[in-house]
Order: C-alpha cells, then sequence, then structure tokens
C-alpha cells in the first residue's frame, strides 16, 4: 500500500509532540466573534480534543482579513455525539441569521462541517477541511485507539449515519500536508470527486491550527476560492 494511505511515520508524530508550546502561546487571548462586523460570516470548528482556544490563532488571521470569525463555542471536541451535528447547525443559525457562513474545520472539525453542510446547505457558503480525515481508512490515523476511548465508540460506527467521503453541495475545498503527523495524507487529501480542490500546505498536523506560516497560507486558500467562487 502507498506509504500516503497509511498512518503517518512515528517521527513526524514527535514533531507533533513539540508543537504544543506553539498551540499554547496561541491560546492566550480572549474567546468570542472577532473580525468586521459586516464581514463574511466564518465558523471554525476545532479538531478532537481541541477546543476554540485551540483554534484561536487561526481565528485571529481569519479575522484580520476581514471575516467575521467566531468558534464553535461547543468547549472541548471529545468526538461525534448523536447530536453534535445539531447543535453545530443551532450555533451556526444564531450566529449568521439569514446570511450563510463559511466553514473552516481542522481535523475532525473538517469532518463535521462537511456533514453539517450536506444537512443544511442553506446555511453554508463553502467548507475548508484541513487536515481532516474524511476519505478512506477511518484507522488511517495515529489517534483512531485514542478517539474510541474517549468517545466511547468504534471510530468506523459513529452514532450518526454518514458517508464522510461523499462531497457536500457547496464548494468544498481540502487542505492538507505531507508533514501531518497524526492524519494519513491521502485521508485529507482524498479523491478528487470527494472536494472541489485540494492544496497541500506545508506544516504538520497541529500547525494548521497554531502555526504562522500555515495560518497565512489557509487565509490566502480561503480568500482565493471564495473569490474564485463569488
Amino acid at each position: 500500500m502507498n506509504a500516503d494511505h497509511l498512518p503517518p511515520p512515528r517521527h513526524l508524530l514527535l514533531r507533533e509532540a513539540l508543537s504544543l508550546f506553539s498551540r499554547c502561546w496561541r491560546g492566550i487571548g480572549h474567546l468570542g466573534e472577532r473580525g468586521p462586523q459586516d464581514g463574511t460570516p466564518l465558523m471554525v470548528i476545532p479538531g478532537f480534543f481541541a477546543s476554540d482556544r485551540t483554534t484561536l490563532g487561526l481565528q485571529r488571521g481569519l479575522a484580520k482579513a476581514g471575516y467575521r470569525v467566531t468558534g464553535w463555542g461547543m468547549g472541548l471536541n471529545r468526538g461525534v455525539t448523536p447530536h453534535t451535528l445539531d447543535e453545530i447547525i443551532v450555533r451556526l443559525e444564531a450566529f449568521a441569521p439569514g446570511r450563510k457562513a463559511v466553514l473552516v474545520g481542522w481535523s475532525l472539525g473538517g469532518v463535521f462541517a462537511r456533514e453539517v453542510a450536506k444537512l443544511r446547505p442553506d446555511l453554508v457558503d463553502g467548507v475548508f477541511t484541513l487536515g481532516s480525515p474524511f476519505s478512506g481508512d477511518p484507522r488511517a490515523n495515529n489517534a483512531w485507539r485514542l478517539y474510541e476511548r474517549v468517545a466511547g465508540h468504534p471510530v468506523d460506527r459513529p452514532p450518526l449515519k454518514v458517508d464522510a467521503a461523499a462531497k457536500p453541495p457547496v464548494p468544498t475545498i481540502a487542505l492538507w500536508s505531507r508533514r501531518d503527523g497524526m492524519v494519513a495524507p491521502a485521508s485529507a487529501r482524498g479523491q478528487p470527486l470527494e472536494s472541489d480542490a485540494q492544496i497541500e500546505i506545508d506544516c504538520g498536523h497541529m500547525g494548521f491550527a497554531c502555526s504562522g506560516r500555515a495560518i497565512r497560507q489557509i487565509v490566502a486558500a480561503v480568500r482565493h476560492h471564495l473569490s474564485a467562487a463569488g
């Protein structure tokens, strides 16, 4: 099997652990909506075992680019529950009443974003996934064992009926990295028909949320593809 389809090697996983300082440093500051009131609404959904504070650096970068940004407001992401998608939808409706919002989901948060867009495309202007394992083997990552212990269900049998690889009916962009120490590149990149575009980013898995260089690349990708779609 191609290495792109396998869980990343240990040396890349070790690099993820070394990036925790940057993750903590960029998480300092206040939570809440940020960016211009009239900016395009954008919700950032954190990855597994992460929270809005973990994505604070990414939120700041997107707000600085002119978007009206919020986190998901649901605390620590402990995995999918029967009500996860409904709760995200309620918060999305309250955040951008009468408007469509952009969803930016990191890791598992990107899987959630894709599913929300399938359920309520009327609320979503576009989806950007960051190192999200939406394609192929759900065990092609270095977190599935921990996920099963925390979430309380097999990673391939969530308490919701979903087809993770099916493309949402809105513009959907998959950002992925060969340096990702958590998720297999093929799982985050997906097959061509599973998203509208696939963009390689130069960062580790934690870097999607806390690397300054990666955040600049993500902001550029969001701006470019939303401008093209508009």
